[in-house]
């Protein structure tokens, strides 16, 4: 294979790359080994792995043969490092974690690799996953393809570098405020928030209000097929999502009939500044969608509520509190003030003094607000947003080690305004890298809310777009 067909091949679709080693024109070591090497070649610029599985990828490899019929059989993927791979270090990125190896695979590893994946690496993620930049301590600064001065989004920061650079052709994210639709913004990829409920946070926890697991992909298509394999409950689950009426596959090639679609760029938290840019994108998209026949309407949207930055924290505060408990059973010690960025230590000591009923009365006013949102977007198909409301941000304009570091939590809000709503609703929500800014070439995504549970109408609706504008083949400069 020449040094020209290898940089290209991972930039093909995985359900591509998994049929050409099906049909024997490709091993499935070649693939691993293009990936290792790209990974060899740009990690050194772009940081976004903590780890590399050369020698058990390649032994995984090694053990595919032609005619594989798992969907991804040789793939390589890589698995973002707050899920475990058995065998592996599972760092969430926190110098409190250590060097914890995991004695299991997380559900959606085992998935990925029954589909045949192969998993390469883990990647990089802000400590704890706090952050919309991939900025930790512990492994440094994740650097953007597109522009390695700036931020690749987070917390799936280190997933999408990776793809949106070559080394791997998808990689698993997951996303508790925005956390993988806002480095697929950042990052020109496809970013699906399923519905909550749908892909299972076995083995450890039962289920969770904000946060589900997916990937980061180049395209409409393969984000589909690879939910399908994630979804699904698992034995103990406490709550999922209700199955499809098809496969998710099926239903983003089908024509998504006339919608009625609602345009917003109010931005949810009260005088939250939008990037003129981010607000045209949203407006050209608009004009795309009637263009295809669809109705498009612009509104108000009625989600500025005071208080609602505090009642979030109140709820995604203790699931970065619960993390650091985990690391705290495995270090058999309480954490102190140096074990963690003081971000993470002021979300602790902020958690700490948030008693069960306080808790328990955030979780209940935000379902009161989401059922309220979820009213006011069941009259239409679809909401089009802008994905982020600036650009993405240069590094170090966030930053969890500040003096003031609740200060640049906030802060991370005015860059990714747009995100958490889907978290707190449930409801799904894509990441479409539709534009390119003009001074930069920097990607200009928006994104697309769909009704609860219905991934498949949302997938549909996206992948009518992407053929209308398709994306696939752009190249970010660090490729």
């Amino acid at each position: 294979m020449s040094d020209a067909t290898a940089s290209d091949l991972l930039f093909r679709p995985a359900g591509e790359l998994a049929g050409l080693v099906r049909s024997g024109e490709v091993s499935a070591r070649e693939l691993v080994q293009t990936s290792l090497d790209r990974i060899e070649e740009l990690n050194p610029r772009l940081n976004a792995f903590v780890d590399v599985f050369a020698e058990e990828a390649l032994a995984a490899a090694d053990a595919v043969e032609p005619g594989d019929e798992r969907p991804f059989a040789g793939v390589p993927i890589a698995i973002k490092n707050n899920r475990a791979v058995e065998g592996r270090r599972l760092t969430f990125a926190a110098e409190f974690f250590g060097d914890f190896v995991a004695p299991y695979d997380h559900n959606v590893t085992r998935r990925l690799k029954e589909a045949g994946f192969i998993v390469v690496g883990s990647t990089t993620l802000p400590e704890y996953g706090i952050l919309p930049v991939t900025e930790g301590r512990r492994f440094g600064p994740t650097r953007n393809p597109w522009d390695t001065e700036r931020t690749p989004g987070g917390s799936s920061g280190g997933s999408a570098a990776a793809v949106a650079s070559g080394m791997v052709p998808v990689a698993h994210a997951n996303d508790g405020g925005g956390s993988t639709r806002i480095p697929a913004a950042c990052c020109g990829l496809v970013g699906l928030k399923p519905q909550r409920g749908r892909v299972s946070l076995a083995p450890e926890v039962g289920g969770a209000f904000l946060v589900v697991d997916g990937v980061l992909t180049r395209t409409v298509g393969e984000t589909a097929q690879i939910l399908d394999v994630l979804a699904g409950h698992e034995l103990g689950d406490a709550f999922w999502a209700p199955e499809p009426d098809q496969p998710f596959a099926d239903a983003a090639v089908q024509e998504p009939g006339r919608l009625r679609i609602a345009l917003t760029t109010t931005t949810p938290l009260p005088d939250s500044p939008l990037d003129p840019v981010c607000g045209r994108a949203a407006h050209d998209a608009a004009d795309l969608l009637r263009s295809l026949g669809h109705e498009v309407v612009e509104e108000e949207a009625p989600w500025q509520a005071p208080g609602m930055l505090e009642l979030f924290t109140a709820s995604f505060g203790p699931g970065i509190a619960t993390q650091i408990a985990f690391a705290a059973m495995i270090a058999g010690r309480e954490p102190t003030e140096a074990d963690m960025e003081p971000l993470s230590w002021a979300i602790w000591n902020v958690c700490k003094q948030i008693d069960s009923t306080q808790a328990l009365s955030a979780e209940f006013q935000l379902q009161g607000f989401a059922r309220a949102i979820v009213g006011w977007t069941a009259q239409y198909d679809a909401v089009l947003t802008p994905a982020l409301a600036e650009a993405p941000v240069t590094i170090g304009t966030i930053d969890a080690c500040s003096a003031d570091p609740m200060a640049d939590f906030t802060r991370s809000g005015a860059f990714t305004p747009y995100a958490a709503i889907s978290n707190i609703t449930g409801s799904p929500a894509i990441s479409l890298p539709l534009y390119q800014r003009e001074e930069n070439g920097l990607p200009l995504a928006v994104q697309l809310i769909g009704q609860p549970a219905q991934e498949g109408a949302l997938l549909a609706l996206a992948a009518q777009l992407e053929a209308a504008c398709p994306w696939a083949d752009r190249r970010a400069p660090v490729s």
